[in-house]
């Protein structure tokens, strides 16, 4: 992880990938931000992460999850690269990075998990994913404070199966885990 965040510290000099700057606040912006959600995170199966930017929350879950399959998907070139060399850097044989826009990125391989951090509206993000989803599969989205506006927007058959208050160890703000299914899924798979 230190490595990670090295990597990204030095790229970010140049390539400007994140506006936090400071060592010690990605990790807790970042890293820390990331991994508080290893409790909904399944040890295996496949992972996309939309919007990832800098890799984030996907190239931290891939160190931690080993045997997850994690796809990255970022629109913007530099990101992408970024996010390439930090998996050939690291040696992460189970992750990869695309670059380009979800809503083009072909459902022949479904995810069993779609995850997002600060990507975009709960619908927008469950509509531009929901060809790429698993059947069981879900979605999970990494929120600040508790999106009750996006949730009522939620079309019908999107069903929440939980909201759930996230822990960021160093971080005063509040973070949520928002999980979702289309409405024919199975209960939460919340660990508590």
């Amino acid at each position: 992880m230190a490595e990670y965040l090295a990597l990204l510290a030095r790229w970010n000099r140049t390539h400007n990938l994140t506006a936090i700057r400071e060592p010690e606040r990605m990790v807790t912006h970042h890293l820390l931000d990331s991994l508080a959600v290893l409790p909904w995170i399944p040890r295996r199966g496949r992972l996309l992460d939309i919007g990832s930017g800098a890799g984030l929350p996907g190239i931290p879950l891939a160190l931690a999850r080993p045997e997850l399959a994690v796809t990255l998907i970022d629109s913007v070139g530099k990101k992408a690269a970024f996010m390439q060399q930090a998996i050939t850097t690291l040696g992460l044989p189970n992750a990869r990075a695309v670059h380009g826009r979800v809503e083009d990125y072909p459902s022949t391989e479904p995810f069993d998990t779609v995850i997002s951090r600060a990507f975009s509206s709960l619908d927008a993000f469950t509509g531009l994913s929901r060809p790429l989803l698993a059947p069981g599969g879900r979605w999970l989205a990494m929120k600040g404070r508790r999106p009750d506006d996006e949730l009522a927007a939620l079309p019908a058959d999107i069903r929440v199966l939980g909201v759930h208050p996230v822990a960021v160890p160093g971080l005063e703000a509040e973070r949520h885990l928002v999980e979702l299914a289309p409405q024919e899924q199975a209960p939460s798979r919340n660990p508590s």
